[in-house]
């Protein structure tokens, strides 16, 4: 497949990293069906488009015309049969391995043989996502950046089986998106993740040990090496428990280095996750 057959884009979840590809591939002009297990998730996820567009429009980045023929071009649906004439499909959903080859067993029995599979997942193997399906040549990591209507990035992960139409197809799909694209093999973490965990881990352990107070962190940081948000702001940003999943899946695979902050994971268990929950290590409206 090459990429000007590329007509109509899958997105499974429809939670924020998933209504965020389904808005910027009908942003670059692609057909998007966007689905989720329940009506309420899907209601969600066009919530959420809907406010990222109007952002979008009163920054004078989209034009309001612009702004709602994206949105026409987007259905949801609860039916994961409604994927089935998709070219490309992106998953978007928990990081939890058994769930994510789950839903590829059921795309690969639903899409045709041509459809692209890819996985948006940050830390699992790709290769293990693709060995429940029966052509893991088609499948390949798209890991896109939060949020995705922002961040240019997207990690292009090659699995053990991933031929190499595939990964170019992934390449150009990502770029057509006004993305721009790094190439990771497929080891714990990639490359984001992999060298994020632990800078933001070691910052919580700075916080908690005194060594400053959280926006002092965040401020060295910033001003320091230049990133546009500190390690505490940035998890509260991504989820505390986001954050701690990935860790926790980089300590199993590469060992202690991983580990994850003691504070990260009693915040995690008093439910203050960051800013979807008003509390993390800041407070949010």
């Amino acid at each position: 497949m090459e990429l000007d057959e590329i007509d109509t884009v899958g997105v499974v979840g429809a939670g924020t990293m998933g209504n965020g590809i389904a808005q910027v591939a009908a942003s670059a002009g692609y057909d998007v069906v966007m689905r989720d297990v329940e009506q309420r998730f899907v209601s969600a996820g066009f919530d959420s488009i809907d406010d990222s567009l109007d952002r979008l429009v009163a920054r004078d980045e989209l034009t309001r015309r612009e702004a709602d023929s994206a949105r026409d071009r987007i259905d949801g649906t609860t039916d994961l049969d409604d994927l089935a004439d998709c070219d490309l499909v992106v998953e978007a959903v928990t990081e939890e391995m058994g769930v994510k080859q789950s839903v590829f067993t059921d795309l690969a029995e639903t899409c045709g043989p041509e459809t692209i599979l890819a996985t948006n997942t940050s830390t699992l193997s790709i290769t293990t996502i693709a060995s429940v399906v029966d052509r893991p040549e088609r499948v390949l990591g798209l890991h896109f950046m939060n949020p995705v209507p922002v961040m240019k990035g997207v990690e292009v992960v090659v699995g053990e089986k991933t031929d190499e139409k595939t990964l170019a197809l992934g390449h150009a799909f990502a770029e057509d998106l006004g993305k721009e694209t790094w190439e990771a093999d497929d080891k714990p973490g990639f490359v984001v993740n992999r060298i994020l965990m632990p800078w933001i881990n070691e910052g919580i352990r700075a916080y908690d040990e005194g060594v400053a107070e959280e926006a002092d962190i965040d401020r060295g940081m910033t001003l320091g090496t230049n990133v546009p948000m500190g390690p505490l702001e940035l998890a509260d940003h991504i989820g505390l428990d986001v954050v701690l999943d990935a860790s926790e899946t980089l300590h199993e695979e590469l060992g202690d280095r991983y580990q994850p902050a003691y504070l990260l994971k009693r915040k995690v268990a008093a439910g203050d996750l960051g800013k979807k929950t008003g509390a993390g290590f800041y407070k949010y409206d």
